[in-house]
């Protein structure tokens, strides 16, 4: 085993399993030449300058869950490191913000009241209970679902009457969601699916010899992923009526980091779910001659997955399906419990004559 690691005075042994044993003598130098020189002298050199990682990335018009804590924590803690390590991070928060959800809503919204005026009226949790009922009427109403497609293809297309309200409701999704950030100490700029639709064209225009047309919708096959019956798995770039979908931005949001960016890395984080769907995205861009493929040179382009947090009867938690556990209601219940435990360890006398019930 120890044969097939590479010299170093780092590692100490290692056993089947992996289990690998660091040095004593090299975690005693370690530590002395931090404590001497300072910690950043510990820091790896990594040869890339610039990198982007892409999270927590929720959804406009929706409250963040409890499946939402993992991609604020790991995402935050990989742009730490790389930024330890001297690397440029560009912490990028793609909200979804330009998808049919919106058009559902929207629909919902001037149908109830064709006068609405978001400002001041509604906060998110308002908001995600209107997208519940929506999402349920866009299932079973062919009609609103017809008039909901064409919302969206009225809002990417700049109807102002779309955009005033879109806008709106972005701004109470963006304000609820910077105070849980701030509780969190995340921070991660909001550069969402929106952004990247003035590059749409562009971005079609090179991946044109890899678009196909299906029944009238626009698509990439995967030359790699096979569905049901053996069929290709696909990325739908141009839906059959005329509006984009996620897919369209994300291949957009990968064109603009790689080509405007310019970042060696561009990490993304989410549930294990959207593998799939990462790599098609990945395969389109090597195509497309945009990532180098199986050539070990920049720029790179990564899917660090996390397992799903799932409901009690083993599905994956959908908050435009059912009640989920909030998670500002997951961090007061934290916040409460320490509270209490400290103030009976107060009482106990067990703690620091400096605490009080005050502090």
């Amino acid at each position: 085993m120890m044969q097939n690691f590479p010299n170093s005075e780092m590692i100490e042994s290692c056993s089947v399993g992996v289990n690998v044993v660091l040095s004593d003598n090299w975690i005693a130098k370690t530590i002395k030449k931090m404590l001497v020189e300072g910690i950043e002298t510990w820091a790896p050199r990594l040869i890339i300058k610039r990198a982007v990682v892409d999270f927590p990335s929720p959804n406009i018009a929706k409250e963040l869950h409890v499946g939402h804590l993992r991609t604020c924590i790991i995402g935050d803690a990989i742009a730490r490191l790389l930024e330890f390590s001297n690397v440029e991070v560009l912490r990028r928060n793609h909200v979804g913000d330009w998808g049919t959800q919106f058009g559902m809503l929207l629909e919902l919204i001037f149908e109830e009241n064709p006068n609405w005026d978001v400002e001041g009226q509604l906060a998110l949790n308002d908001l995600a209970a209107l997208y519940k009922k929506a999402n349920a009427r866009f299932k079973e109403d062919s009609d609103f679902k017809e008039r909901a497609q064409k919302s969206v293809v009225r809002l990417q297309g700049g109807e102002v009457k779309y955009v005033k309200a879109w806008e709106k409701i972005r701004e109470i999704s963006r304000g609820a969601f910077n105070e849980l950030f701030s509780r969190l100490g995340v921070q991660s700029e909001e550069m969402g699916e929106s952004f990247y639709g003035k590059y749409i064209p562009e971005v079609l225009e090179a991946l044109s010899d890899q678009v196909k047309d299906d029944d009238g919708t626009r698509v990439i096959f995967s030359e790699h992923l096979l569905g049901k019956g053996g069929k290709p798995l696909c990325l739908i770039v141009v839906k059959s009526d005329g509006g984009y979908s996620y897919d369209t931005t994300d291949l957009a949001a990968l064109w603009y980091r790689v080509n405007q960016e310019k970042a060696d890395w561009i990490i993304y984080v989410t549930d294990v779910g959207q593998k799939g769907h990462f790599q098609m995205v990945f395969e389109a861009a090597e195509r497309a001659g945009w990532l180098p493929g199986n050539d070990p040179c920049c720029p790179k382009a990564f899917h660090v997955g996390f397992g799903l947090v799932q409901a009690e009867d083993g599905k994956r938690l959908r908050t435009r399906d059912s009640e989920v556990p909030r998670l500002v209601d997951l961090l007061d219940e934290a916040k409460n419990c320490s509270k209490g435990k400290i103030l009976e360890l107060i009482k106990e006398k067990k703690s620091s004559d400096q605490l009080s019930e005050d502090s």
